[in-house]
């Protein structure tokens, strides 16, 4: 067997029942593996080994019983830090928020992890406050690419991508307000859904609203659905939270693509695109067509909501930090600083406006996916770019959302948006695909992902920093 820390979760649930391998050891092996590696990627700025090995030994004794808790009894699974944590600290990547405080809460994701028995372990990094698709903080400094570590490993979930990538962990719980989870999944050759909103709990509210969306990360189709089944259950807390699932996407993952109608839009009708990416999409839409469905080349009909989207997230920004003195602000990073002022000189209007923009784009997508089952476009235009970047250097605009265009417009509209690898560029690097559903067909999302990986698996290309 190889070690447990390359294993998936799957295969963990598996190897646990039939006794070949034990939750503690598995867990050891990925807290060997964080002890390692984290070093030279930063993913973690948490880690509680005493607390994780106290949890798989209870696993292990409820698997000796022949009594598991729950669906990922025993995984060890790790938690972007800025979900509440019982008896861990949720910083979010700022120097604002003190440690040294009492944190008797979980999130509605933590909670039902711990209802399904996973070992938990450690907390993964951010940008400060989640507010941009890199990850790199004043208080965690830069979260890199394990592919190359001169790169930046996307974000702002990037520290839970990079840990599965590593197998630090084969589970984690990322967040997405605008491509948080599928852009850091792109970067570094991972699986990421943000499914349908409401569909997955999510308490304290964010001033983000509507737009975010708790994110599973992992190495795999299999794995990333198997986290969304378990934390998709109830939570009284979230007033938006829709019913729970009634069918496990996991019990879908082989229905394959046959006679589904797939658009391909490599550009939405107006995105520049890297030849690199843009021959890898090209490829994955070949992919789909031989496994039975119905391809053409199609754009949605929306345009560039770039603006509309930023009124809407920078007003949020704003909104987080309207209690801090201008002491504090000037503790924050000074792009950060830059964009919440920018968001206190919105108006109403211009919410609304954003808000009526929105809507519009939704319905859209509504029609559009009368026609069409699914959408397939880039996760990202780029490959990885430098770390500690907001943007490439020497790039037309200085704010993230201008090389993110395929990702936010689906927070503004709600869908389900998968990424997985679909090839590498000429040196290395990982390019990911975007598979996008109507409202509620996270189950379709996925089973199409997982077709797809089963003809173009990328488990077993690992990065070249497990292989020094």
């Amino acid at each position: 067997m190889s070690s447990p820390a390359d294993l998936t979760a799957v295969q963990l649930v598996a190897a646990y029942r039939t006794g070949e391998l034990s939750p503690v050891e598995a867990t050891q092996a990925v807290l060997d593996r964080v002890d390692q590696l984290d070093g030279q990627v930063r993913a973690f700025c948490f880690v509680d080994v005493d607390r994780a090995l106290q949890d798989a030994k209870a696993s292990e004794l409820r698997w000796h019983q022949g009594l598991p808790q729950g669906l990922v009894d025993g995984v060890p699974t790790s938690i972007k830090d800025v979900y509440l944590t019982q008896g861990w600290p949720t910083l979010r990547g700022s120097r604002l928020v003190s440690p040294g405080q009492e944190w008797p809460l979980d999130s509605p994701p933590v909670a039902r992890l711990r209802e399904h028995g996973a070992v938990l372990f450690g907390k993964t990094t951010t940008s400060e406050l989640a507010w941009k698709c890199v990850t790199d903080s004043p208080l965690t400094g830069v979260t890199v690419n394990p592919w190359d570590t001169s790169r930046t490993s996307g974000g702002s979930s990037g520290g839970s991508a990079v840990a599965v990538a590593l197998g630090m962990g084969p589970l984690s719980m990322g967040t997405d307000g605008g491509g948080a989870v599928r852009i850091p999944a792109s970067f570094t050759a991972t699986v990421a859904i943000k499914p349908t909103f409401g569909r997955v709990p999510h308490w304290p509210s964010s001033p983000l609203g509507t737009l975010i969306s708790p994110g599973p990360m992992a190495r795999t189709v299999a794995d990333a659905a198997l986290l969304l089944d378990a934390v998709s259950g109830y939570d009284p807390r979230d007033w938006s939270a829709l019913p729970p699932i009634t069918r496990p996407c996991s019990s879908v993952l082989g229905n394959g693509a046959l006679g589904l109608r797939i658009a391909v839009s490599p550009t939405l009708g107006y995105v520049e695109v890297d030849s690199d990416v843009a021959d890898a999409v090209q490829a994955a839409a070949g992919v789909f067509r031989d496994l039975g469905a119905e391809v053409e080349f199609a754009d949605p009909g929306f345009a560039d909501c770039a603006r509309e989207f930023q009124v809407l997230w920078f007003t949020a920004m704003a909104k987080t930090v309207e209690r801090l003195t201008p002491r504090e602000l000037d503790l924050m990073e000074p792009a950060l600083q830059e964009i919440i002022t920018q968001g206190q000189r919105c108006s109403a209007l211009d919410y609304l406006t954003a808000t009526a923009t929105r809507m519009a784009m939704g319905a859209t997508m509504g029609t559009f996916h009368e026609r069409y089952d699914l959408l397939l476009t880039p996760t990202v235009p780029i490959t990885p770019f430098v770390a500690g970047e907001e943007v490439p250097i020497g790039w037309h605009s200085q704010r993230w959302t201008s090389w993110t265009p395929f990702t936010y417009p689906f927070n503004m509209t709600q869908q389900p948006a998968a990424s997985v690898p679909c090839g590498w560029t000429s040196t290395g690097l990982p390019i990911g695909l975007q598979v996008v559903g109507p409202r509620h067909a996270d189950d379709r999302v996925l089973a199409a992902c997982a077709a797809y990986e089963q003809v173009e698996p990328w488990v077993y290309q690992r990065p070249p920093l497990l292989l020094r």
